[in-house]
């Protein structure tokens, strides 16, 4: 079966950066920029538009001099205009080669917004791109609009189209500005134009107004287009671009002729990071990247996956360098309680499990969020055993906050049936407690768990005089896990998730 190779552009840190309240550091930029073409191994970035900011400039710059001296040069583009060799002068001095020239593809923007005619239009682009090529940059033509104009001025888009196919242009991008394609135009408008100019390069941008992101551009695949445009979590303003994860895991499972490539065990990694330079948490049922997209809740599903696997698909996790889980909450079952316990390598009888089950649905039906790690625990409360004995006892401390004075904590801390009391300092009452813990355990020789993330929040379903819950992401060299505290007050529930900590450690 004969295969061609389709360009993947990432243009997270040009149109991805429109996302509302979205700005990249010039330092994040940097660090995106390489984790994109050397660890994702997309096969171009757009990383800026040209006069935007100094802080923009500064970003460009420190890419294209990371990119000279890494060879990657030709593969960072920077977004420019008409603006008589402006935009030019800016990705001079900024060290950028690849111009992404934007353009008019509908008769409607350039009537309205130029107020100019085609020709005057088509005069004024010649010029910027004879000036690039003079400058040794080369150019690429973004036709914005062109998927309306497609619908309502074909024959302006053809007059375009026919006009630049004859200039020094290496790449031309056709942008579904306004996310108003459907699947079957897609196909249709890129196929005419790939038939009538068969020896240019064609690139596909797709938007995700209508949630056919990604439809669009598996027709636009068939249609034959040579590159497309894509984003890191489907960032981008409005409804956003079409994402990247589910574009790769698309193209790998369904079109065994187009080949790409981006390395999908990085595809996780990376869009974390975007969502922690943002702030723009990944919605938990995000494709391929969601939280919860590799979770079975149900609990048939999980008895499934013990008999054959018969609830897998083919994006199985460890593609994306993750691992399936198995949800405790209302819909459990025996068979999802019975994949948590062994992993944690615990075993229950029947009548055992049976009860557990029966606890776990009870907290589900209050919006009660069961873990994983909580299962010895509901184990230990429901059976009233000694199958997972608290080891670890926090008997009592105090905590003193005073203006002026750095707070303080008292802790007085059993371990296998020894009491041990110590005081310590910190910035914080949590803090303070912390390193008394840590004093506690330096005596036994013994090194605590790092806290890596620490999270605070009223739980789901509460009211006014809502409890606090404290998520605490705790990491040792073989693992990181989660424990959770709940209480009236914030330090209260850290101490009580610590304490887990302290058992499950």
């Amino acid at each position: 079966m004969a295969q061609r190779s389709v360009e993947i552009m990432d243009t997270t840190l040009r149109d991805g950066e429109q996302t509302s309240g979205v700005s990249f550091s010039s330092s994040e930029k940097l660090t995106l920029a390489k984790l994109l073409l050397e660890e994702l191994q997309v096969d171009r970035i757009e990383v800026a538009s040209a006069r935007v900011s100094d802080g923009e400039f500064t970003a460009v710059k420190n890419i294209t001099e990371w990119a000279e001296t890494e060879g990657h040069l030709d593969r960072v583009e920077v977004l420019t205009f008409v603006d008589k060799g402006v935009s030019l002068n800016w990705m001079e001095q900024s060290g950028a080669k690849v111009q992404n020239l934007l353009t008019k593809g509908s008769l409607n923007h350039l009537t309205h917004q130029l107020k100019k005619t085609p020709e005057e239009h088509f005069k004024e682009i010649a010029e910027v791109i004879a000036q690039a090529e003079s400058m040794g940059i080369t150019t690429n033509v973004y036709l914005e609009d062109w998927s309306n104009g497609m619908r309502n001025s074909p024959d302006y888009v053809f007059e375009f189209l026919d006009f630049l196919t004859q200039q020094p242009v290496k790449r031309i991008l056709l942008p579904d500005t306004l996310g108003i394609l459907t699947h079957q135009e897609a196909f249709s408008f890129i196929h005419q134009i790939i038939k009538k100019y068969p020896n240019s390069h064609f690139d596909f941008h797709g938007h995700n107004d209508y949630d056919l992101s990604v439809a669009n551009v598996m027709e636009a695949l068939k249609a034959g287009c040579h590159g497309l445009h894509l984003t890191v979590n489907g960032m981008g303003e409005r409804a956003g671009n079409a994402p990247l994860a589910s574009v790769v895991a698309v193209i790998n499972d369904f079109m065994p002729k187009i080949t790409i490539g981006v390395k999908e065990s990085s595809l996780y990694k990376v869009s974390k990071l975007v969502s922690a330079f943002t702030g723009f948490g990944i919605p938990y049922n995000k494709p391929i990247v969601g939280d919860n997209v590799f979770t079975q809740t149900a609990g048939i599903h999980a008895d499934g996956d013990s008999k054959k696997n018969l609830y897998f698909n083919d994006l199985l996790p460890e593609r994306f360098g993750r691992k399936r889980k198995y949800a405790l909450g209302k819909t459990s079952g025996k068979a999802n309680i019975q994949k948590n316990l062994q992993e944690l390598g615990l075993t229950l009888n029947d009548e055992e499990l049976k009860k557990v089950t029966e606890r776990i649905i009870e907290l589900g039906d209050k919006k009660e969020r069961v873990t994983k790690e909580d299962l010895p625990f509901i184990i230990s409360d429901v059976l009233d055993s000694e199958l997972h004995p608290k080891r670890v006892i926090v008997k009592s401390y105090v905590l003193t906050h005073s203006k002026g004075l750095k707070p303080s904590t008292t802790l007085s801390i059993e371990i296998d049936g020894k009491t041990y009391e110590e005081n310590a300092q910190g910035d914080g009452q949590f803090d303070a407690f912390i390193n008394a813990l840590k004093k506690i355990y330096q005596k036994e020789k013994v090194a605590l768990p790092k806290l890596v993330d620490y999270a605070v929040r009223i739980p789901p379903g509460s009211n006014s005089d809502a409890l606090c819950e404290t998520i605490i992401t705790w990491q040792t060299e073989e693992k990181d896990f989660t424990t959770r505290g709940l209480d009236s007050d914030q330090t209260v529930s850290a101490i009580k998730a610590t304490e887990k900590m302290l058992n499950l450690f």
